[in-house]
């Protein structure tokens, strides 16, 4: 107990002690007559006095009760007044530690407030920035308008150009006409003859390694290639060795004329989907499912690359028929990427609104390619620009270009072949069988080497030869017990085809 709570307790004593003095006091004023009967004789009043004693006793008594009532009371008060005062000090700490949190949320209110004013100046500037790049950028794409307008004069000043050298060199079959005419009449046999071979752009094909090629119809050779599918045939460039890839993770090489296998090419990670060789004939590149591109030394067989920056499956590859070391590649991920062989390293990407199915070089700088959206496009790979856009089928799943760069021939899921004329780009050509069916994004058909006859695998296990020239009903060779995946035409004359498991030369 503590000094102030005793001081109270003798206090609240003192005033109950005068409460009972007062009374007392009361009493004795009421009590005067007995006081004075005081003076009579004790005997004659000592029953009186009893009963008042007896009476006051019993006051007494009362009194302390009322008094121990009083101290209870206190001791309860005082308890009472514990437990105020506890509670009164829990409020305050309560009080100081809501004050500090106020003055806490005080401060990082501030400290929100400066950041937004910061977030706000900073927004303001990169509204700025952005009015300002979008303000460029229009004007780089006015630029680029102004660009591809002129691009597409200067296409079709070249168009004109080559429609005049058409013409020079209609002229010059009329002079070789009129020529054969004047020796025949002359009498000189062996001149005429081969006046007549340069009329007909024989003696030209000669000048560029080969000859008319015959349409193949008996299968020579039968070759067990890959297991679970052979996707990609080539032959490399004038000679007779076949390059073969397959599902079994393999790229081969084998003669055409005995069916031997010459060299086997390790280290592929996924199915080869295509395959291309360098103009040299120096190395050879295969595109795979794990989307990448491995490129081995012809020689010796000795991996020279490993082409990563694909994010999809790499569906096609070609390389420059000018340039040794440019290779061009085509993936799922919407890209077109041009790749350097000396160091291995992506040239330059070329981004496109429809997945590339397939692509090839038509020159130094120019390739095509055919899209899942049905256009066959030409890009300028120097600029990464699309130079023509042409509606070619609903969605092409193959493009392959002549010797000469003269064609391109297209396939597609409308289960059509188109043959387009590089100077005109238009269609010369439109190829189709009843029974002939493109296999999905597999199918490859080629072209001949003199560039007269088309050749194209069907699902039937058939394949159909087509001639440019009289546009009759297709050669059918058969023999393949599944559906034809790939096909390719020796410059020197055998066919080659391809399906799940066996690859099968044709002359």
């Amino acid at each position: 107990m503590t000094m102030a709570e005793a001081e109270a307790g003798r206090a609240a004593i003192r005033r109950a002690l005068r409460s009972l003095k007062r009374r007392h006091l009361a009493e004795e004023g009421a009590h005067s007559p007995a006081i004075e009967a005081l003076t009579r004789p004790f005997a004659a009043h000592a029953l009186e006095w009893k009963e008042k004693a007896e009476k006051h006793e019993l006051e007494l008594q009362q009194c302390y009760k009322a008094q121990s009532r009083l101290s209870e009371q206190l001791v309860t008060e005082i308890g009472e007044g514990k437990a105020s005062k506890a509670l009164l000090k829990e409020k305050e700490a309560m009080v100081t530690s809501l004050q500090a949190e106020l003055e806490k949320t005080s401060e990082e209110n501030v400290q929100l407030k400066q950041s937004l004013d910061e977030k706000t100046k900073a927004l303001d500037l990169l509204i700025q920035e952005h009015q300002t790049v979008k303000a460029e950028l229009e004007q780089a794409l006015t630029k680029l308008k102004a660009a591809e307008d002129e691009n597409q004069s200067l296409i079709d000043r070249w168009m004109l150009e080559k429609m005049k050298d058409a013409e020079r060199l209609n002229e010059a079959n009329a002079m070789y006409e009129e020529m054969v005419l004047k020796l025949k009449t002359a009498g000189v046999g062996a001149i005429q003859h081969n006046a007549q071979q340069e009329a007909d752009g024989i003696i030209r094909r000669s000048e560029g390694g080969y000859m008319e090629t015959p349409i193949p119809s008996t299968c020579t050779i039968t070759i067990r290639a890959h297991d679970g599918g052979c996707g990609s045939l080539m032959f490399e460039h004038n000679t007779d060795k076949l390059i073969s890839g397959g599902q079994d993770q393999t790229v081969k090489i084998w003669g055409a004329y005995t069916g031997a296998l010459t060299s086997t090419l390790h280290g592929v990670l996924g199915s080869v989907n295509d395959l291309a060789v360098t103009n040299d004939n120096k190395f050879v590149v295969a595109a795979c499912s794990s989307n990448k591109l491995f490129v081995w030394e012809v020689n010796g067989g000795r991996p020279r690359h490993t082409l990563t920056g694909h994010t999809k499956n790499v569906s096609s590859v070609d390389a420059s028929w000018v340039k040794s070391f440019v290779v061009a590649s085509s993936s799922n991920d919407r890209t077109i990427k041009i790749w350097d062989l000396q160091t291995g390293f992506c040239k330059s990407t070329i981004m496109s609104a429809s997945n590339p199915n397939s692509l090839a070089f038509i020159d130094g700088d120019i390739i095509c390619s055919g899209h899942r959206d049905g256009n066959l496009r030409l890009w300028d790979i120097r600029s990464g620009k699309c130079t023509t856009q042409i509606a070619a089928h609903l969605d092409v799943t193959s493009v392959c270009v002549s010797r000469s760069k003269n064609f391109i021939l297209t396939s597609g899921r409308d289960n059509v072949h188109n043959l387009f004329d590089v100077r005109t780009l238009e269609v010369c050509g439109t190829f189709r069988a009843t029974g002939n069916r493109v296999v999905g994004s597999w199918g490859k058909p080629c072209i001949s080497p003199d560039e007269n006859c088309i050749a194209a695998g069907s699902s039937d296990g058939s394949v159909y030869i087509w001639s440019r020239l009289k546009n009759d009903t297709p050669t059918i060779l058969q023999g393949h017990s599944s559906s034809v995946l790939a096909s390719a035409w020796c410059g020197l004359g055998p066919l080659a085809t391809s399906d799940r498991n066996h690859i099968y030369i044709w002359s």
